[in-house]
C-alpha cells in the first residue's frame, strides 16, 4: 500500500507541475479534468477521496491504541513500534495525498476561472470596440455634416464679400468721379474769377480813360 501511496503521490505532484507551468501538455490536462468532473466521476472521486479518509482515520485510531498500550506495559515493544512507524507513515501519506488532490481540484477551478475571465474580458473588449467604432463612426458623420454647413457658410460669405467689394468699387468709382467733376468746377471757378478780374480792370481803365477825357474838355 505504501508503494501504490507514492505513485500517486508522484503522480499528483507531476499533474500539479503541469498545471502550473505553461506546457503542451497543459491544455489535455485540463480536458482530461474537465471530463472527470462531468458526469459520475464527482462522485467516484469523492468516493476513492472518502475511502482514503476513513483509512487515514483508522491509522490514527491504530497508532492511539499502539501508544496506549505501549504506555500500559510500561515497556516498548519492538513490533509495536514497527506497527507505529508504518501506521505513521501511511497516515503521512495519506494526508499528503488529500491535500495535493485538494491542490488539483482548487488549481483546475482557478484556472477554469481564469480561462473564463479572459474569454469574458476579451468579449467585452470586442464590444467595447465595437461600440466605439460606431461611436466613431457616428462623431465622423456629424462632423462631415457640422464640415459641409461650413462650407456652405463659407461660400455665403464669400459671395456677401463679393457683393460688398463690388458695391465698394462703385461706390469708390462715384466718389473718383464726384472728385474730378469738383475738380472741374473749381478750374471753371477759377476761369471766371480772372475773367471777372479782367473785367473789372477793364471796366476801371474804361473809367480812368472816360475821367480824363472829361477833364479835357472842361479845360
Amino acid at each position: 500500500m505504501i508503494e501504490l501511496l507514492y505513485m500517486v503521490i508522484v503522480a499528483e505532484m507531476a499533474l500539479i507541475l503541469t498545471l502550473i507551468f505553461k506546457t503542451p501538455l497543459r491544455k489535455l490536462v485540463i480536458m482530461s479534468l474537465d471530463k472527470i468532473k462531468r458526469g459520475r466521476g464527482p462522485v467516484m472521486v469523492k468516493t476513492v477521496a472518502m475511502t482514503v479518509f476513513v483509512v487515514l482515520v483508522f491509522s490514527l485510531y491504530s497508532m492511539a491504541k499502539i501508544q496506549n498500550r505501549t504506555i500500559e506495559a510500561g515497556a516498548v515493544n519492538p513490533t509495536d513500534q514497527v506497527l507505529m512507524a508504518k501506521h505513521m507513515l501511511e497516515a503521512s501519506l495519506m494526508g499528503f495525498l488529500l491535500f495535493l488532490s485538494l491542490m488539483i481540484d482548487r488549481l483546475h477551478h482557478y484556472i477554469r476561472e481564469l480561462r473564463l475571465l479572459r474569454k469574458t474580458m476579451e468579449a467585452a473588449k470586442k464590444q467595447n470596440k465595437g461600440h466605439e467604432d460606431g461611436k466613431n463612426a457616428e462623431e465622423l458623420t456629424t462632423l462631415e455634416q457640422d464640415m459641409a454647413t461650413l462650407r456652405g457658410r463659407i461660400k455665403k460669405l464669400e459671395s456677401e464679400c463679393e457683393t460688398k467689394t463690388g458695391d465698394a468699387k462703385a461706390a469708390e468709382a462715384k466718389v473718383e468721379a464726384l472728385r474730378k467733376q469738383s475738380e472741374g468746377l473749381l478750374m471753371e471757378y477759377d476761369h471766371l474769377l480772372e475773367e471777372n478780374q479782367n473785367l473789372r480792370n477793364q471796366l476801371e481803365s474804361i473809367d480812368q480813360n472816360l475821367s480824363q477825357s472829361d477833364n479835357k474838355k472842361s479845360i
